[in-house]
């Protein structure tokens, strides 16, 4: 009888049988589970290192995925996503698949992250596992690894790569403790974007069509061969979050290449195309952001803008004038510009569009609603007016996936096509005969930053004389190195220089009727808050951590006042002296 033989591979180290196993061990049976993330597509945005990092956030968007991705509706699972005590008694071990579309590369690094009580970015614990990028379902015991007692939230999940750029689909599952029990998975079947009901989804996204005359001239202008800028202002859905890669798959260039089609000019011809969009802001910070991010500082002229704020204008103090006034300043311009609003949607039904659209009936804008098109048919059953679900459509509970944004980009595009097959109209609005149905006093601000020189403003920087490097970024156009936002800002960096005796204010003297501050916010301990006094009046506290994230925060100082010479200062509330505090800018009315 021929001698068994062992040898031991000497890529795993493992030993196996020249013959094979005679009875291979049972798989363990599978626990209970649903995903947060299914066949998603990310890209690796660059890192300062070359690397390439996907970001995906949890900390207040855990129980969406849950809900929306894994058909969870058990309120007790749903609880307890929210906390890091909670997380650990529902979940047993994570499920993470990752498969390479376009790249170099057969590995990529799986992070999950806590964030902690003490700092949310760093006293948390970290996961950080390497994953084969072979389309194998990976399993991570949370049993293997040390919990810091800090730890607060489940705060977010990172897919890092050896090279910015690099294309995957991936999924991520959620295997749960003994005890808990979830629905069996059910998946979305493919979207029909040919069938009959889509196109009757898209009839429903026109609000209404209001006066055509500057998209039709628009049209004209460019099909004729002169140039023409579509450009798009709006939140992180306009910068094209979910649309994977942002530069090429963003509801944005995909209207900006139904607009080249329907005139019959290619994409690098006469038709120019600006996209500025930045995340998490609303209209306030829009209408301080027009001049420099749309114009760019007077060296473009678009002609036609599409206006999308209606899931970011919570954050707008003034509950529509902002909105009402930078639509009112792009329909002043000299060239006459068409303005269209478009109404995103969020993954719970959610919008502004009841507050926002009177704006568009006042002056007969085109309105085309995210909502109208897709909510209804989210409720169907397929056969019966379904085209998909919210699985395909909504990449996270804010963001939509490349087929959300074909999909508002198709309802753009829908209006287009109606607009230039009906008789051409004429232009017969007048800005300045309209009332402002929200109110227009922010019409005519303007943008003050530390690059800038006006005659009639005088800064003493005090001690805020530091310029701020680690700000919000976002892609512009069709880039995807990302741009930072209000790079010529004013930074106090804690302390008194050794030249200074004390620590000096900042200070402006600026002849204005209203001011507005925009500051970074930070999710960072070193950062302080800061008070705006004016003419020798407390009128505002500014606390950048209470969003909890590094972005651009605009806030009204004063409003309605009138337009004299005023004393403004920003001061390190007592108690933040150490700490750090950065003035982005200021918008003024005259």
């Amino acid at each position: 009888m021929e001698e068994k033989r062992t040898v031991e591979n000497e890529k795993t180290g493992c030993t196996e049988s020249t013959e094979g196993p005679k009875a291979p061990r049972d798989p363990k049976a599978k626990r209970k589970s649903f995903y947060l993330m299914r066949n998603k597509d990310i890209m690796g945005s660059v890192q300062p290192d070359g690397k390439g990092i996907q970001f995906l956030y949890l900390d207040n968007r855990i129980e969406s995925f849950a809900r929306i991705i894994g058909n969870i509706e058990d309120d007790e699972i749903l609880e307890l996503l929210h906390t890091a005590e909670g997380f650990r008694r529902l979940v047993h071990s994570i499920g993470v698949t990752v498969e390479l579309t376009e790249g170099k590369g057969r590995e990529a690094e799986f992070v999950f992250q806590m964030y902690g009580r003490t700092d949310p970015n760093i006293s948390g614990t970290q996961i950080r596992v390497p994953v084969k990028a072979d389309g194998m379902e990976r399993v991570i015991e949370l049993a293997q690894y040390r919990w810091s007692q800090d730890d607060a939230v489940p705060g977010q999940i990172r897919f890092e790569f050896p090279e910015a750029g690099t294309m995957a689909r991936i999924s991520v599952r959620l295997y749960l403790q003994d005890g808990f029990d979830v629905p069996e998975d059910k998946q979305d079947g493919e979207a029909d974007l040919e069938s009959p009901y889509y196109e009757k989804m898209l009839e429903k996204s026109l609000v209404q069509m209001g006066n055509p005359a500057r998209l039709q001239r628009a049209i004209d202008r460019a099909r004729s061969g002169k140039d023409v800028t579509v450009a798009f202002i709006g939140g992180s859905i306009t910068q094209g979050a979910g649309a994977i890669p942002i530069n090429r798959e963003c509801y944005a260039y995909k209207t900006f290449q139904q607009f080249c089609a329907l005139v019959g000019k290619g994409t690098d011809e006469n038709i120019h195309y600006i996209k500025a969009g930045v995340g998490g802001t609303p209209s306030e910070l829009g209408m301080l952001r027009y001049e420099r991010d749309v114009l760019r500082d007077g060296s473009v002229t678009p002609d036609i803008v599409v206006v999308e704020f209606a899931v970011n204008d919570e954050g707008d103090e003034t509950k529509g004038e902002c909105y009402d006034s930078l639509v009112r300043k792009i329909l002043a311009a000299e060239n006459r510009p068409a303005v269209i609003l478009l109404f995103a949607v969020f993954a719970d039904d959610w919008n502004l569009q009841e507050r926002l659209s009177p704006v568009g009936r006042a002056y007969g804008l085109p309105m085309v609603s995210v909502r109208d098109a897709v909510v209804e048919q989210f409720y169907r059953k397929p056969g019966e007016g379904k085209v998909f679900g919210k699985n395909l459509f909504f990449y996270d509970c804010y963001h939509p996936t490349n087929l959300g944004h074909r999909v508002m980009a198709d309802c753009i595009g829908h209006l287009f096509r109606l607009a230039d097959k009906m008789p051409r109209q004429e232009d017969t609005l007048e800005t300045g005969d309209v009332v402002p149905p929200l109110g227009g006093e922010f019409e005519s601000v303007k943008l003050f930053d530390r690059k800038m020189q006006v005659d009639d403003i005088s800064v003493n920087c005090g001690s805020f004389r530091e310029w701020d490097q680690e700000l919000q970024a976002v892609e512009m156009d069709r880039n995807l190195e990302p741009v930072k936002e209000f790079p010529y800002n004013w930074m106090y960096q804690g302390g008194k220089r050794e030249d200074e005796d004390v620590i000096q204010p900042f200070s402006m003297d600026i002849t204005c009727s209203a001011l507005l501050l925009i500051y970074k916010d930070s999710g960072s301990n070193t950062a302080g808050r800061a008070e705006v006094w004016v003419d020798g009046e407390k009128l505002l506290t500014a606390d950048p951590r209470v969003n909890g994230w590094t972005h651009c925060n605009p806030a009204i100082c004063f409003r309605g006042r009138e337009s004299v010479r005023h004393h403004v200062e920003v001061r390190m509330e007592p108690g933040s002296e150490s700490k750090e505090f950065t003035i982005l800018g200021f918008g003024y009315v005259v």
